[in-house]
């Protein structure tokens, strides 16, 4: 088509065809996303969104035989309340959204001033479960004249069941459209220096404005199955290196600075150590003061201020625990868009100098 009508890209001035539409043209997408959020914390909203999530092949990869009945049957029938309950202990009342959305909007409108001075940058943000899909924010850029688009899963540590499924859902978007934009993917930023800078710099920070100094400092990451990584997910590998880099970075043994990981799903080993045990048996060993960070989120959401700052200190303080504190994740502080820039700009290479 496009050598009939002597064009490379779309049609624009007395390049266009009689009769063609205008169309906008020559700019450059940035989209970032985050896994997701319910939009609200009612039975029938967080049956939807856990449902969305839960039917991802990427995240169960259980035989649907099996899968299907157990989702359908009793999970959906039981967990939207419970877990319903739990987000309106974070809930965002004011804007009435969970505070994963909140931050991720935040990250990008921040990210979009930053990089205004290109003057062809558009820079949008999705969800890979809920609203705004990753689909919808692909079709707006394109309508706004993209012509290419970055995609930045915002998970440091690839997994399949995170980064992998972001790509899956961005290409099935293209397989609609007839007028693709090109499409390039971040790649993961588990050892960057300025990801691992910006951790530390958190840690010092954050712990500096409490009134006690952790004996121990763990480092969750969020769990995926044993099964997973025995299959050849490269995740367990990415937290090792960004915690070992960490470890050095302040200056810290491996007694002082434990990888974990939380948020374990149904009965199937986990990668260990998990973040729960871990924590329980070092307050019966009698350590008094602990701090937990949670280096594998760009974005506070239900697993780092309800899982980590609620029901992981409860555990901590039942067992003997005196003292513990949650350092934030990097959130849309400058440190943190620090790292989500240098990130953006590495992979706009060859597409925009900034």
């Amino acid at each position: 088509m496009s050598a009939q009508f002597g064009i490379s890209s779309r049609p624009a001035g007395n390049d266009r065809p009689q009769g063609h539409p205008p169309v906008k043209s020559g700019r450059i997408g940035v989209l970032i996303v985050n896994l997701g959020t319910p939009e609200a914390t009612d039975y029938w909203s967080m049956r939807r969104y856990l449902k969305e999530f839960l039917s991802d092949r990427r995240v169960i990869e259980v035989s649907r035989l099996i899968w299907w009945p157990l989702l359908n049957g009793i999970i959906l029938t039981t967990r939207p309340a419970r877990k319903g309950r739990d987000y309106d202990t974070i809930w965002n009342k004011e804007r009435n959204e969970g505070p994963l959305k909140t931050i991720t909007r935040a990250q990008s409108e921040k990210l979009a001033a930053r990089l205004a001075s290109s003057g062809k940058i558009m820079v949008d943000w999705a969800m890979r479960y809920g609203h705004p899909s990753i689909a919808s924010r692909m079709e707006s850029l394109q309508k706004d004249g993209c012509e290419r688009i970055l995609l930045v899963p915002l998970y440091p540590q690839y997994a399949a069941a995170t980064s992998a499924t972001v790509c899956d859902t961005a290409f099935d978007a293209l397989k609609t459209m007839r007028w693709q934009p090109t499409l390039r993917v971040a790649a993961p930023w588990f050892d960057e220096p300025a990801y691992i800078q910006a951790l530390a710099a958190s840690v010092r920070e954050n712990l500096a404005a409490h009134d006690f100094e952790p004996e121990v400092i763990l480092a969750s990451f969020h769990g995926i199955p044993q099964e997973y990584f025995d299959k050849g997910d490269p995740y367990y590998c990415h937290c090792a290196k960004t915690t070992r880099l960490l470890r050095e970075a302040l200056g810290l043994d491996q007694n002082k600075l434990i990888m974990t990981f939380q948020s374990r799903f149904g009965r199937a080993e986990w990668i260990k150590p998990y973040t729960d045990h871990t924590i329980r048996d070092l307050a019966k060993s009698g350590r008094k003061k602990i701090a937990v960070i949670t280096p594998g989120f760009v974005a506070d959401c239900l697993e780092t201020i309800e899982e980590i700052g609620i029901e992981n200190r409860d555990i901590f303080l039942e067992h003997g625990g005196e003292k513990f504190a949650r350092v934030d994740c990097l959130n849309d502080s400058d440190a943190g868009m620090n790292v989500i820039t240098d990130i953006v700009q590495r992979e706009l290479k060859g597409w925009c100098d900034l």
